[in-house]
């Protein structure tokens, strides 16, 4: 598709018989992928229109799996259908093909291997990848599914999730650990999500395998549901706290392109 069809796509030229109703539950989903929750509320305001139709709409989403809503809280959350939508994209989307570039490029920039991770769950599955030319590296994780919540990409994307998203995916306090070093529980898991948040990179060192280090940041992509994220994985040696901005800074710089070249 070339760049002035997606702009069509994304801008679009008013229909000369608009359905409002079907125009109002798609802003919703696309309000949905900003802000990965909403509330009723917020979906009357956002939309201009009573509470009464915003539930109407929002109840024949949930009917239809592309939301769902979390009973506690009683936020609407993306359902089985739209994630499921998201995935089936992701996989047509041939990551590998499309991040090869710019995984070529920071493996000779970095020297260091570097990755592609999809959230799956409260798993991260390395679906691209390209080891270091260094003689002294991390190997290639390409295709292994991890714990999300011990590993740099996973904690990148975890990050993107809310509150209520979070606890849905680990409703208990502790968490499963692969060494020593890994997070093993759901409120340090927090604490470390806000700071990624803060700094706009994760960290992991040594929680997925001893000896290894790496640097995660989130690839931006408009699609809801879909969580990507990069890394840099490097020998602990190789990666000391004080190259870790600078690296970070780097991955961000890349994430970016690769989400536009997945657009």
């Amino acid at each position: 598709m070339q760049t002035s069809d997606v702009a069509q796509t994304q801008v679009g030229v008013l229909p000369q018989y608009p359905i409002e109703s079907v125009d109002n539950a798609l802003r919703l989903l696309l309000l949905l992928g900003e802000r990965s929750e909403i509330r009723m509320t917020e979906a009357s305001k956002y939309l201009g229109v009573a509470s009464s139709t915003a539930h109407r709409l929002l109840a024949m989403l949930q009917y239809r799996g592309f939301i769902r809503q979390d009973p506690a809280s009683k936020v609407y959350l993306p359902g089985p259908a739209l994630t499921g939508v998201a995935f089936a994209v992701l996989g047509r989307l041939d990551i590998p093909t499309t991040a090869a570039p710019v995984l070529r490029r920071l493996s000779e920039e970095l020297r260091e291997t570097v990755h592609v991770g999809v959230l799956d769950g409260r798993s991260v599955r390395f679906v691209a990848a390209l080891e270091s030319p260094a003689a002294v590296r991390v190997a290639s994780r390409l295709g292994r599914v991890m714990p999300a919540h011990c590993t740099s990409t996973g904690k990148a994307m975890l990050a993107m999730l809310s509150a209520t998203e979070l606890h849905s995916l680990y409703p208990d306090e502790r968490l499963e650990q692969v060494t020593q070093w890994s997070i093993d529980s759901r409120s340090e898991l927090e604490n470390q999500l806000d700071r990624i948040r803060k700094d706009g990179y994760a960290v992991n060192r040594e929680e997925s395998e001893e000896g290894v280090a790496s640097v995660a940041v989130a690839v931006p992509t408009s699609a809801p549901g879909m969580r990507l994220a990069l890394n840099a994985s490097a020998p602990k040696h190789q990666l000391p706290p004080g190259k870790v901005k600078g690296i970070a800074r780097v991955l961000t710089s890349a994430a970016e392109e690769l989400g536009q070249s997945l657009l």
